[in-house]
């Protein structure tokens, strides 16, 4: 083989090699998942947020929605994911990442969805089975567990000011920048992120006296409190305004500022 030759075949071989590693870093369904011809219309049943949006809003919102499902797989795991199911989980994903344009879930490949409760080793027998959602770690890295009844519930009751899917794609959003720590850099401009801090702190302490309504699970640690915050925000932001209007308003900045490019 003459020099010529043999450079071309090493540069065929690099590309070859990129190709498949493309091929194979690129995140689809392992099964083609098809959502319903109906599911704006679940959208616009079961979604508060979709229905307070205008009707070019919802269009991309339903694109949103679709690509999701095209990106990432939502399995049952000793339960059936109906339409609603995945609508649900779709829509959960979307409605903290609306306002940013193009946003990719980029440490997320699988939502597994539980019948019910789990324990922290993600398992639905035994005991301690008291989680509703988590964002796993280790083997389970870039996978979601979504308990199916606390799914359907945060969308269900639309008078309270929790739920559990949004929570978790927020601590995923919070996970974008490195650390889940309650400082999503990827959402806050660097001149808020000292007044978000003692924000947090100042509202922490609130909850631990007993002088806030905020879910006391946000008492926690900073990245509960952001995703505690964010459950009130989209659930009941009329109420967070009026009961906490530094919070709404930074959790306006966060969610609801100019798109930019995600």
């Amino acid at each position: 083989m003459d020099t010529v030759s043999f450079v071309v075949f090493v540069i065929g071989v690099a590309l070859l090699f990129l190709l498949v590693r493309s091929v194979r870093k690129k995140k689809t369904p392992a099964v083609k998942q098809t959502l319903p011809a109906n599911y704006p219309e679940l959208l616009q049943e079961n979604v508060l947020f979709y229905q307070k949006l205008n009707k070019e809003q919802q269009q991309e919102f339903n694109e949103r929605v679709a690509h999701f499902v095209e990106e990432v797989r939502i399995t049952g795991v000793k339960t059936t994911v109906t339409p609603l199911d995945m609508v649900l989980t779709a829509a959960s994903a979307v409605i903290p990442t609306f306002n940013f344009t193009h946003w990719e879930y980029p440490n997320l490949n699988e939502v597994l969805i539980y019948p019910g409760t789990f324990s922290e080793a993600y398992e639905l027998d035994g005991n301690n089975k008291n989680i509703l959602g988590m964002v796993g770690n280790g083997p389970m890295q870039h996978v979601m567990i979504l308990s199916q009844s606390a799914l359907r519930l945060g969308f269900s009751n639309k008078t309270d000011k929790e739920n559990t899917a949004i929570h978790e794609f927020v601590h995923l959003l919070d996970k974008a920048d490195g650390a889940v720590d309650g400082v999503p850099e990827a959402l806050l401009k660097h001149a808020y992120v000292l007044p978000w801090i003692h924000l947090v702190h100042k509202n922490i302490a609130a909850i631990e006296k007993g002088d806030s309504d905020i879910n006391v699970y946000g008492a926690t640690n900073e990245a509960e409190f952001l995703a505690v915050v964010a459950e009130y925000f989209f659930e009941r932001p009329a109420l967070l305004q009026q009961k906490h209007p530094e919070l709404y308003e930074m959790m306006n900045r966060m969610f609801r500022g100019k798109k930019v490019n995600g």
